[in-house]
């Protein structure tokens, strides 16, 4: 029983403990001026599948090559010789 009452103690300091460190780095960021999103952030990117191994990337960070589109020109060297 008096295991008990000490691990709650423990935990309810725990507690606020935490908790009073999360208003402090919120006060903390209500300091910082607020900044605009970037554009790209804003609008999702559509996601291609890699034609070697399947894992879907952003359009943008994808390789083509002259059978499809891959993950990396590792996998396009791959695919294509």
């Amino acid at each position: 029983m008096k295991f008990l009452l000490i691990l709650l103690i423990v935990l309810v300091v725990v507690w606020w403990w935490r908790t009073g460190r999360s208003d402090s780095s919120n006060q903390d960021e209500a300091r910082k001026p607020a900044q605009a999103p970037t554009p790209e952030a804003e609008k999702p990117q559509a996601m291609v599948a890699c034609r070697q191994c399947g894992l879907h990337v952003p359009r943008a960070e994808a390789v083509s090559g002259d059978l499809g589109l891959y993950c990396c020109a590792e996998h396009q060297r791959r695919a294509e010789s």
